[in-house]
């Protein structure tokens, strides 16, 4: 109840960032629900005006139960305004690992064209490494899976083929891919880690969101911080 409460005051605030006319993009998981749920809320009490590009088919579903309008990057000129999302992780640098709903590439792609991306989380996502707590999600072609496997633990990572709940065999994301789970040592370097995993033949993109996330939005017991990009780093 304590981390409900948490993403709730993370998703209150995120509601808050938002103004008559923006386009944002609306992420995927828990924490994003509480935010897609509270700019329903404004919408319908408020007339608030806005569109939203959901990052996956759940973030869809969560935006039309809340009354969201919805667009495609087709009728956006530009970038969007903000976007939303949860993480995993989230450094001192603010990167992130993400995609423990295997919608990180579509996530990926909305926070890359976002003027600015608000990160959701509750404190237990703060880390001082990132792969201190979570493994990094890659998404992979399935006729690459076996290589891809091999190649990682050639790497030093544990990995492994993320398996559907309920259901047989490995879970399959909105593009038809399958995702593998690669626990690493804390990571030092996410950058080169990042471009070594895209380099691998056969990867569509993996969880590692590095410079990506202008500020983070912690939802605690007693109310709400705000973590901005440190200005040394680019953004």
């Amino acid at each position: 109840m304590e981390q409900d409460l948490a993403k709730s005051r993370a998703g209150a605030e995120a509601a808050r960032h938002v103004k008559h006319g923006m386009t944002i993009g609306l992420g995927t998981g828990s924490t994003t629900a509480f935010a897609i749920a509270a700019i329903g809320k404004r919408i319908h009490e408020e007339g608030l005006q806005v569109r939203g590009i959901p990052t996956s088919s759940s973030a869809e579903l969560e935006a039309r139960k809340h009354g969201v309008p919805l667009c495609t990057f087709d009728e956006v000129q530009g970038k969007l305004d903000i976007a939303f999302d949860g993480a995993d992780e989230v450094s001192p640098a603010l990167d992130l690992i993400k995609g423990r709903g295997a919608a990180h590439t579509r996530e990926k792609i909305i926070a890359s064209q976002s003027r600015r991306f608000a990160v959701l989380v509750d404190p237990s996502k703060l880390v001082k490494k990132l792969g201190t707590k979570a493994p990094v999600p890659i998404e992979v072609i399935p006729l690459a899976a076996p290589v891809v496997l091999r190649t990682l633990q050639q790497m030093g990572a544990r990995a492994s083929l993320r398996l559907g709940l309920r259901k047989d065999g490995p879970v399959v994301t909105d593009q038809g891919f399958w995702v593998i789970d690669a626990e690493f040592p804390p990571i030092d370097h996410p950058a080169a880690l990042s471009r070594e995993l895209l380099n691998l033949p056969g990867v569509l993109d993996h969880g590692l969101f590095v410079g990506l996330a202008t500020e983070v939005i912690v939802g605690t017991e007693s109310g709400v911080d705000v973590i901005q990009r440190p200005s040394n780093l680019p953004a």
